[in-house]
């Protein structure tokens, strides 16, 4: 007899079906214990079928589509399913979405990042649905005996108009489940779509308000333990040593010891970046227990030494990376700054003659732009649930790339990957914070040493001290003028703590004649990863800012000046590497000025422009501001976005709203600063978030319609509200903002 496990989550089944032997093996469902009626009793097929990796049907009808990539609040999890739906030609209400679990051998790429779910996933899901409505097209023939070119399909429905014959998806299921999949497809027509395009309301909405358990933190198992870690108060510290006998004896407490996350001759890829290398485990039966024998831990700390390590960025070559000792302070890294970013940095593009360009200008103009490190500050804290014994290892929780992290598992587990299951649980935030899984590898080194399931859940003070921040930037601007006020040199030198925010080929480069890119970087300690739209989110201010400058200088409306320039890029551009469309870059700027009514401003209000490509998307926006007791208040966002075919418009416009909102709240008040490498704020009452009442009154989004195939927009709309921020503010204030955030006490109240 064998057990067939055929999903690993709260709609999990068992088919009924035959045992080797003779007899029969129960069929269960989740649902026969969630209380349900009559009616949505006799909802429940008695039979599925599994027509692809994306797609099951039951034997009444009713369709289950797999959503592939873990959902972090992107709203994929229905957006994936309707475009398998769309191909297949289903009635959507008749479909049930499931979160599947991590399987490389079904799905590709399936991780959150960079904001390629949809533009990745467009061809194979369209796919996957035509594939399963030809299967069922061809049962349908070859049980019915008639050509399957007489066959057609509607919400669900085959029908073969010359018999008048007609069946259910489900009447067919289990004869197309036998066949092969063809070779070809042909897909719909996109006048044909009657799902994609049209607004659905998020699957699992009903869930989320009436608190059912959907995130990793929900996760409770029988006989599972709590765990917590302790890790050392600063960066460029380790552990020396630790006195636990206080904590080991307190009630509920099963174990404390130390654990080293990764061992030293562990090739690291991209993602698999850890803070610190050890920590203090605690293990008890409850987290009041836990945290209570966590404050009792007596762990004493000591510098570290100047290492380096490799690392495999994801898709490049290995990269090794200089880990200095000390302890960092952010008022030391902002004389470093000042003084790198005084000398020549690292060219990475030179068109025209740029030196002569600046020797021979009437007028420059020069600008520093700079930005703090920043928290993630997810909602949910990490957390991570692990049951790992017999050389078999289940994972669950929230995690943006658990199919990059299944090799950091195995490995340091010492489990082969076959025998590694990971549910993908909702994810309560992320924008890269979730994309480092060290919190996975402990658990999993927790519950592998207590041989027992373990949650291993981090304070929010473990989170916001605990690495894989933003990273700190600078960026340096000039302009030469020429006597008639033309724009004759662009520089831009740029760089940052550990990393350059630099985009060499990106505008309004391949727009001017004389154009200089260079880079540099300052080795740090300090841990730094992912964060919504990386580099865009500062590089896109310290542009648009900029280019609002130099536009008031030569006497230019801001959106006449990017006009001139992008339409410099499309007729006659300079150098071959501009990784922007001219054309679709101005189309998000021209619908913007239609949607905002930017020539006809209102006295009260102050209003700045900015637009940015990221992520294969074009996003424009435009922000009015009014200052009320010299504090701004942000009164509307009317943003504008070229992402190709939308798939889900409300929940693409809530997608662009939520970065709206994040944006302002960052470009406001985001900051994390560093005294003795000890993070100066560890939790909210310190670390200042947006509010409620701070966020944008009003925000409207607009779609450019133009029947290409969907691209990036998780990240796209984030980075141009900086900019258009700063820009209204100056109009209303009358100075320019050049350091980030802009509430800050020593860059607005003087």
């Amino acid at each position: 007899m064998s057990l067939i496990k055929t999903a690993h989550n709260r709609r999990s089944f068992l088919r009924t079906s035959a045992v080797a032997g003779g007899g029969m093996m129960l069929g269960f469902s989740w649902f026969a214990g969630c209380g349900q009626t009559e009616a949505e009793a006799l909802g429940i097929p008695k039979e599925w079928f599994e027509i692809n990796g994306y797609l099951k049907i039951g034997d009444n009808g009713k369709i289950t589509i797999m959503s592939p990539n873990p959902e972090g609040g992107q709203n994929i999890k229905t957006s994936m399913p309707m475009i398998v739906a769309e191909e297949l030609d289903v009635d959507w209400k008749n479909v049930h979405v499931e979160q599947a679990p991590l399987n490389t051998a079904l799905y590709s790429r399936q991780f959150i990042g960079g904001s390629q779910a949809i533009r990745r996933g467009w061809n194979g899901l369209r796919m996957a649905g035509a594939s399963a409505r030809q299967m069922l097209r061809q049962a349908a023939a070859d049980t019915w005996g008639v050509p399957v070119t007489e066959i057609t399909t509607e919400a669900g429905v085959l029908k073969h108009e010359q018999s008048g014959k007609a069946a259910s998806y489900g009447e067919m299921a289990s004869a197309a489940a036998k066949l092969h999949v063809p070779e070809e497809v042909q897909l719909k027509n996109i006048k044909d779509f009657k799902i994609i395009g049209t607004s659905r309301k998020n699957v699992d909405a009903k869930k989320i308000i009436t608190g059912q358990p959907l995130f990793g933190i929900d996760t409770h198992k029988e006989g599972m333990l709590i765990a917590m870690i302790v890790h050392p108060p600063a960066f460029g510290m380790k552990l020396k040593s630790v006195d636990d006998s206080r904590a080991k004896s307190m009630p509920g407490i099963q174990d404390v010891f130390t654990i080293k996350v990764l061992d030293d001759d562990f090739e690291r890829q991209h993602f698999d970046t850890c803070t610190f290398l050890e920590v203090i485990a605690i293990v008890g039966n409850s987290t009041w227990e836990v945290l209570k024998a966590k404050k009792e831990i007596d762990a004493q700390w000591e510098p570290f030494e100047t290492y380096s390590e490799e690392r495999k960025p994801y898709g490049g070559p290995k990269q090794t990376l200089a880990i200095p000792s000390g302890l960092e302070n952010t008022d030391d890294h902002l004389v470093k700054m000042s003084e790198v970013g005084a000398i020549p940095g690292t060219v990475i593009r030179k068109d025209g003659n740029p030196e002569a360009a600046f020797k021979n200008a009437a007028k420059i103009i020069e600008r520093t732009y700079k930005a703090p490190f920043l928290a993630h500050n997810c909602m949910e804290p990490m957390n991570f649930f692990a049951d790992v014994k017999n050389g078999k290892a289940e994972f669950s929780g929230p995690l943006q790339k658990a199919e990059l992290t299944e090799h950091a598992l195995s490995t340091r587990l010492g489990i082969p990957i076959e025998n590694i299951d990971i549910l993908l649980t909702r994810l309560g935030g992320g924008y890269g914070r979730r994309s480092y899984a060290h919190w996975a590898i402990e658990a999993g080194l927790i519950s592998q040493k207590m041989n027992a399931p373990i949650k291993l859940i981090y304070t929010r003070e473990d989170d916001m001290t605990g690495g894989i921040y933003r990273p700190a930037y600078q960026a340096t601007y000039r302009a030469a003028l020429d006597r008639n006020n033309n724009l004759t040199g662009f520089h831009v030198h740029a760089g940052g703590i550990p990393e350059s925010p630099l985009y060499a080929n990106r505008f309004p480069a391949g727009a001017v004649e004389n154009y200089l890119a260079e880079s540099w970087t300052i080795d740090t300690n300090i841990t730094i990863g992912s964060f919504r739209a990386p580099r865009s989110n500062f590089i896109a201010c310290a542009e648009q800012s900029f280019l609002d400058e130099v536009a008031a200088e030569m006497g230019k409306d801001p959106f006449d000046f990017r006009l001139e320039l992008l339409e410099r890029a499309k007729n006659n551009p300079v150098g071959e590497s501009n990784d922007y469309d001219p054309a679709r870059y101005a189309s998000v700027l021209e619908l913007v000025r239609e949607k905002s009514n930017w020539d006809n401003t209102p006295d009260d209000i102050h209003r700045g422009v900015s637009a940015y490509y990221c992520h294969n998307s074009y996003s424009a926006q435009v922000l009015d501001v009014k200052m009320e007791d010299d504090m701004p208040v942000v009164e509307r966002v009317c943003c504008t976005v070229d992402c190709g075919i939308v798939v889900n418009p409300d929940a693409a416009a809530n997608l662009a709203e939520g970065a709206i909102v994040d944006g302002v709240g960052n470009a406001l008040f985001g900051e994390l600063t560093f005294k003795n490498g000890v993070p100066e704020k560890n939790n909210f009452h310190q670390y200042r978030m947006i509010r409620m009442s701070e966020a944008p009154k009003k925000i409207d989004v607009h779609f450019v319609q133009n029947g290409l195939d969907p691209s990036g927009l998780g990240e796209p709309t984030f980075p141009p509200v900086f900019g258009a921020l700063a820009n209204a503010m100056y109009k209303a204030t009358g100075r320019r903002f050049y350091n980030q955030p802009f509430l800050s006490e020593k860059n607005y109240l003087g």
